[in-house]
């Protein structure tokens, strides 16, 4: 098993006030990560999620496949070595 990843993911569009946290925490608890989705002030949610890297490629997919609630026009990623202390997915 590899080590465990951190997905940092900036996502841009219309993503607020139409469920896309709960609905990002939803698919992130379903593969089995941690982390949270939280609002910020520029209209922008920031995704973090740490477990192994396929389930976290799988999430970033999912983010930017249309199937989100509102409208992604475009995620940033970044990656790097998980941190751990996160329990569950939270929405912030």
């Amino acid at each position: 098993m590899s080590d465990p990843v951190r997905l940092s993911a900036w996502v841009h569009g219309y993503v607020q006030g139409v469920g896309f946290r709960w609905w990002t925490r939803s698919r992130a608890l379903e593969l089995g990560l941690t982390g949270y989705a939280r609002n910020h002030r520029d209209g922008r949610v920031h995704v973090v999620a740490e477990g192994p890297r396929d389930q976290c490629d799988t999430l970033l997919t999912l983010l930017r496949s249309g199937d989100t609630p509102g409208r992604v026009d475009l995620v940033v990623e970044d990656w790097g070595a998980a941190q751990g202390g996160m329990t569950g997915f939270e929405e912030r």
